[in-house]
């Protein structure tokens, strides 16, 4: 898991996320912003799995082709550059793979998709009051997703006996705490679930039945003590890598 240049973020962020792991039975592994590629390599060769958290950065639209948005919010170079050593090492070795907002717009980035830079910019004009995305932390309940019910993220959140079924969906209450969101989808990567009010795109996985991806827009880190598909999302990542 990349740790974030800034520290103060950080410090309040990354803990969350590490508690979340243990409580599903694994060993979160911080990997620092200021080792040599080298360096990384050597610890992600411990690892068993990669988990890409949130960042209060913005991925360099620049990776996907186009002019920054004066709403898009200074990149972490560095972050960046790690997360594309993780990936490199999960795609060639198989490992599993969770991100989790910020991580989800990297992982659709490395793939070669691209992202919503600001969304109310993307919306038109009669759904942007929908749905604040930007809601963050003090609210637990921002909106509602729909899962497809043929994903990988169903039935992992599926086996809690009290979602919604609607239809061919699955729907689940998240938090929210993010202005971009993915676009065009990159390769090999689907897309899982949508925000239910205004279509915005919530998770993407992978298309390959025998590797691990998985990435959601919201945080079930912080939700984890309140609802159970949040701790099954990161039971599914330990057991993937236990495989």
């Amino acid at each position: 898991m990349p740790h974030s240049i800034n520290r103060e973020y950080a410090e309040r962020a990354i803990p969350q996320y590490e508690r979340a792991i243990e409580q599903a039975g694994g060993e979160p592994v911080r990997i620092p912003l200021d080792r040599t590629s080298d360096e990384v390599r050597t610890i992600a060769e411990s690892c068993d799995a990669v988990l890409l958290p949130g960042s209060n950065a913005d991925v360099d639209p620049t990776k996907f082709g186009a002019p920054r948005s004066p709403r898009t919010a200074a990149a972490d170079p560095r972050r960046d550059a790690v997360d594309d050593l993780l990936l490199e090492d999960a795609y060639q070795l198989r490992k599993p793979i969770l991100g989790i907002c910020y991580g989800l717009q990297s992982l659709n980035v490395y793939r070669n998709g691209s992202l919503i830079q600001h969304i109310p910019d993307f919306l038109p004009q009669e759904l942007r009051m929908r749905v604040n995305h930007e809601a963050g932390k003090a609210v637990p309940v921002a909106h509602a997703v729909e899962i497809e019910c043929d994903s990988n993220l169903a039935e992992i959140c599926g086996k809690n006996e009290t979602l919604a079924a609607e239809g061919n969906k699955l729907v689940i209450p998240v938090n929210s705490s993010h202005h971009q969101s993915a676009d065009v989808i990159g390769k090999g990567l689907r897309v899982s679930a949508r925000c239910v009010d205004d279509g915005i795109i919530e998770a993407l996985e992978g298309t390959d039945a025998d590797h691990f991806v998985l990435a959601v827009q919201w945080h079930p880190e912080r939700s984890v003590d309140a609802d159970e598909p949040s701790r099954s999302i990161f039971r599914a990542l330990i057991q993937a890598a236990a495989k």
